[in-house]
Order: structure tokens, then sequence, then C-alpha cells
């Protein structure tokens, strides 16, 4: 309903009388209705000059201008209709073009608006908006595959099948609420030429300690006329009261203006209009929104001097003086050569507003543009899906300080019109869940411990269910996972080798479940098989890479600092038994001494064990790796790999209670 919206919010149209010969001319009757916003009337008027005319290029304008009434009375539908109707009639205004791609943006069909972006590209190569339009479709589709947090949701209580906007918190408690409706009830009885409802007024309602809000009922005082009034924001007292009245001047002109009224007792006193410099006799602004301090008024207006269209100005106000200052524009960065409307400052100081010359989602898309000093304010973020649709989005208000308020759209799933919505960001919540297995068996281990160590000095501990599972979840009894911080996690159970764990929720902007799955290792009565460890040909040197392998064995030992453990070396069959049993042990004291003299592992906690060629390893199915059985393989690469799995290094835990004496050399 941009007219109401944007044009005028509700603003009356002068009536104009039309004097006619005898033979009415259609399309001028029209074209005055449509110059008046009288979009019904001038549809009608079109449809009938259409069949009364004969040359094509009038006709072709005809249907052209029937599309603009249904635009304007924001009936997309019917205007894209219409539109392609002039374009397939050959109307030289490339403008029908760019309209039906906006119409289809605005009805979430990205993929066609593109189309029709691009048609228009071609056919006014010098318009920005035509590459612009593209740009906004393309993030419109990134937006809606990766919405924000936010819920939103309908207030069905507060809503009509009529036009229901600009909330606004009454009170301080901000359990009250003021907004505008065109629904039956209201002050004045008219219907308005342009849109077909009612005029509006300012009406209120209060939200129990149950938040159920009541019948909204009108604000019968001073504050509401036969005319319209339109969007409002109260003082930081709540006792002074801005909002837009629309009427019919004296001298038959249309127009909008911002008016004040403090409070009387528990009643609004009479009324009075704010003097605009600049915009004649007051009537070309709308749409007040006041700061915290009571300082600067911001509202929207189309004067000279602004981007185009509609744009937001500012006030100050002068204490002593009792009076306004000159209206300064936002400037480019805020404003558009389209509209920029309903604005609202939050209680941190940054303005929010609606523009449909910003890229966004579709029609009018709701602004943050943050506070960099004195009535200044830059940094333009699109607040995207789901605050944004491809509807109309717009007349924010927050809550105090919370992130939680009050919105406007025209998106499915309201009630009809503009209706008002909820807004709130959730908390943001983690779960960090995992399983712990046998790594073995694969077999799930009931009664681990899984224990939880936070950067932010926080710490958890639980233990795994009957299913091996475990849980940590944000403000859980005993469990936490908090904002901000990194986890390490330390995860063990008698008789098996500890694990350890990372997690993060540093810089996560969404709420996130984590998983994670650990297989602890078994010790008792088990060999545990090292990476491979390379020595030179019949030698017992430690290859480099070698060492990395050892590596993994250092980590194990001090994630598990109780154990002791029996470092063994195996070797093949090539060579004599004696020969390879002085082999594998002179191998295994050297891993030994590089874990001792070179990681730092207490010697009391490792000993070194040659196994040589004595205990062959099992291979596939099961066939332990005999000398026998080697010599009967067929292949040299079969026989080779056999030696190779046979040449291993491996370990067992003999104990897992060691304790160092006060005198033996610490760990590092």
């Amino acid at each position: 309903m941009k007219i109401i919206r944007i044009i005028g919010v509700f603003a009356l149209v002068a009536v104009i009388s039309l004097t006619v010969n005898a033979q009415k001319n259609y399309k001028l009757e029209a074209d005055v209705a449509f110059s008046g916003f009288k979009y019904y009337k001038a549809i009608e008027m079109y449809k009938k000059a259409y069949t009364k005319e004969s040359k094509k290029e009038v006709k072709a304008e005809i249907l052209f201008q029937i599309a603009e009434c249904y635009r304007g009375k924001n009936d997309g539908k019917q205007a894209a209709v219409w539109y392609n109707k002039s374009i397939k009639a050959k109307h030289d205004n490339p403008l029908a073009i760019y309209y039906v791609a906006d119409i289809y943006k605005s009805q979430g069909k990205y993929e066609d608006a593109i189309v029709q972006f691009n048609k228009y590209k071609a056919a006014n190569p010098s318009d920005k908006r035509g590459a612009e339009g593209v740009k906004s479709c393309e993030l419109a589709k990134e937006w809606k595959d990766n919405p924000s947090r936010t819920v939103v949701n309908p207030l069905p209580l507060l809503n009509s099948e009529d036009y229901d906007f600009s909330p606004v918190y009454a009170d301080k408690k901000n359990v009250e609420v003021y907004f505008t409706s065109t629904r039956q009830g209201a002050a004045g009885s008219e219907i308005h030429e342009g849109t077909g409802s009612n005029f509006a007024d300012i009406w209120k309602s209060k939200r129990d300690k149950k938040g159920k809000w009541s019948e909204p009922v009108v604000l019968n005082e001073a504050i509401n006329s036969p005319a319209s009034e339109g969007s409002s924001c109260l003082n930081n007292k709540r006792n002074v009261i801005y909002f837009t009245r629309c009427e019919v001047q004296k001298n038959g002109i249309a127009g909008c203006g911002i008016m004040m009224a403090k409070k009387q007792g528990q009643k609004w006193g009479e009324p009075e209009y704010i003097i605009v410099m600049g915009a004649e006799d007051t009537m070309k602004v709308r749409h007040p929104a006041i700061s915290p301090d009571d300082k600067v008024l911001v509202f929207s207006a189309n004067m000279p001097g602004g981007q185009g269209g509609i744009d937001l100005w500012y006030m100050t106000y002068d204490k002593k003086a009792k009076t306004w200052s000159q209206p300064i524009n936002l400037g480019s960065e805020i404003n558009t050569s389209a509209n920029e409307a309903f604005p609202y400052i939050r209680e941190n100081g940054d303005l929010y507003f609606a523009s449909n010359g910003h890229k966004g989602m579709g029609g009018l898309d709701l602004f943050k543009a943050a506070s960099t000093g004195v009535n200044q304010w830059s940094g333009v973020e699109n607040l995207q899906v789901p605050m944004n649709s491809e509807a109309d989005d717009f007349g924010i208000v927050f809550e105090g300080d919370k992130n939680r308020g009050m919105f406007n759209t025209s998106r499915e799933g309201g009630k009809g019109g503009d209706d008002i919505w909820e807004f709130y960001l959730p908390p943001m919540l983690f779960e960090l869940t995992g399983v712990v297995k046998d790594v073995e068996t694969g077999n799930i281990l009931a009664g681990a411990t899984v224990k939880l160590i936070g950067t932010d000095g926080s710490s958890a501990q639980t233990t795994t269910d009957e299913n091996g599972n475990f849980y940590f979840v944000e403000n859980g009894p005993d469990r936490y996972i908090n904002k901000e911080t990194s986890y390490s996690l330390v995860v063990e159970k008698k008789t098996y080798l500890n694990a350890k764990g990372k997690e993060t929720t540093v810089g996560q902007e969404t709420s996130k479940k984590f998983f994670h799955e650990y297989a602890l290792q078994p010790f008792q009565d088990v060999v545990i098989k090292l990476p491979l460890i390379e020595y030179e040909y019949n030698k017992a040197d430690l290859r480099p890479n070698s060492k990395d392998s050892l590596d993994y064995l250092y980590n194990i030992m001090t994630e598990n600092p109780t154990i002791v453990i029996q470092l063994r070396s195996h070797t093949d069959f090539r060579g004599s038994a004696a020969y390879n049993q002085r082999l594998s042990q002179r191998r295994a004291q050297a891993c030994v001494d590089y874990l001792v003299k070179e990681k730092g592992i207490h010697p009391d906690r490792i000993k070194a064990k040659g196994m040589g060629e004595s205990e062959p390893i099992k291979g596939a199915g099961g066939i332990v790796l005999t000398e026998k059985y080697i010599k009967g393989l067929k292949s040299k690469e079969e026989i080779e790999a056999a030696h190779q799995r046979n040449r291993r290094t491996d370990f067992k835990v003999v104990s897992d209670d060691f304790v160092p004496a006060s005198a033996s050399v610490p760990e590092n």
C-alpha cells in the first residue's frame, strides 16, 4: 500500500472538479484522477478511454497508465499484467520493463526478475538501476538461504484485515503500544479515494502479565481527527507525542505534517503543528522519530535539497528558544534516489529505517545505520532474512534496550494489508554431545568420564550413559558450554587410554549442536601398534621421519600420565634369531632413549623390549605370518609385504598406577 506508506501516508487529495463537454474525454478525466492519486477512479476511466481510443500509441500509453494505477495502490500482480500488455503494445517507455522486474522481485520471483532487469539494462544502459536490481536479487537469494537466528511472528490480537502499522511503545514499562490502523471505528468516516480504505487513526492496546494484548481501542482524544493520523513516536518520558496528520488545506492542496501534543494528566492535550522551515506550509513531512535524549527529530520528507524521492532529514531542538532548527538532509550514504522512510532511533543511537533504494529483498526493506557521532550515521546494513522479505517491511521499534520489538510487514502469514509482527533474538544456545566406544570392538562404553575445561575458567564433568552418550548444554545442571569460549575435552575410563579433543564457540554467530565421537583404546592384555618406525638398514639408528611416529606415543603418554609401558621392537625372519633379538633390543632402546632424553618422559615409565622374530603378526583372515607361511608365498612382492608387516614397533601397558618419586626427574 505504497500510497499510504510513501507518497502521503494517508494523504487526502484535492477535490478537483472537471468540466466535461458534450463528448466525454475519459482519458483526460483519468489523467486528472491519476494526478490526484485517485487510482480506483483512474483505472475505471482509463479502461473506458482504451475502448474509445483508435490510435495504437495512445492505447499503449493508456495500458501503461493503468499499470501505474495498480502499482500506485500496491497491487503488484495486476500492475505486472498491465505493464506487460503495454510492452506488447510497443509502448516506448522502458520503465515498464523495470517495473515488471521490480514487481517480480517483490513477489520473490528472483530469477524472473533478473531476466527483466537485464532486459532493462539493455533498453536503458545509462540507468544503473538495472545492474543494481540484478545484484539485489542475487543477494536476496543468498540471504534467503542463510537466514539470521532472529525469530519473527505475527501478532494476531493487534492486527485486522485492514492496514495496521507503525507500532510504538507508549509507556516506560513497554506494555502499552500505540499503532496506526485503517480498521473500522476510526474518528473519520470517509473513504480514501486513492486506496479505498478508511482514513487512519492511532489505536492503543495493553499487554497483560501473561503477554496477551488487549482488544485495540481507538485513541479517542485530541490526537485523532476526521483527517488521517499516521506514524507516531513518544519522547523518553512518554509525556510528549509526535505524530503524522494528513489533511486537505484551505487551498485544496493535500499533504502531511508532524504534530506534537503534551500529556495533561491522563489525557493528551490539543496538538499543534511543528514548523519545518523549508517545507511549504509544513505539509510535506511525516514519520517522526525522536532521539533518546529528545533533542533530535528525524523524519521523512520530499523537499528540495534531497537525494531524490522521499529522504530522511533531521532537526535539533533549541530548548531556550523553544524552536526547531532548519532541517538537514542525512546525506547520500543514508538517502538514495528512491524512498527512505519510517525512521527509528534506538537507545544506543543507531538509526533504523525503511528503504526501497538500497539493495534489498523487494519492496521496502528494513535497514540499520550505526551512530558515528552527533547526528551522524553510516554503514547502512540490510537486516536480511527473516526481518526482511520480498514484501514490504518497515516501521521497526525496539522494546527498550532488548533485542526484541515489533515491525510491520505485508508478507503472507498475517490477517491482510500491513500487519504488526513481533521479533526477538533468542538466546544463542550451544550443546555439545557425543558418544564413546571401544576402538577394538566398536562397542559403546558406558560410565566413561568426560571432562570439559574452558578458556573462560569454567569446567564441567559428566559420565556416559548406558548408550555411551554424553551431554553438555548451556546453563545445564553442572554442565556448561558458553559463548566465545574454547574447550579441551578429556575422556577417561579404567583400563582404557585417555582420549582428548577440542571445541570452540569463538566467533560462532548461531546456536549450534556440536558432536564428538571418541574411540578409546583398551590396554589390558592388549598389544597396541604404533605408526611405522623406520631404521637404517641393519642398524638401530632412527630415521628422522620415525621421530614423528614416536611423537604419537609421546602424546599418548602425556595424555595418560599414570601408565607404564613396555616398548617392543620386532624383526622379520631374515638373519639368525639371536642376531634379530639383539638388533630388535637396540632398536627398542633407541626409541626409549628418544622419548626419555629428547622428549622428557620419565625413565621409570618406559622399558625397551627386543622381541626379535619371536612374535610374528597376524595377517588377513587371522593367519599368523610365520617364516614357513612366508616361504610359501608365490611372489616377491607378497613375501616382502609380509616381512614388512613383521618389522614393527608396538607397546603394552604394564601398569597404570605410576607415581613419580619426589627425587625423580620431572616430566616436561
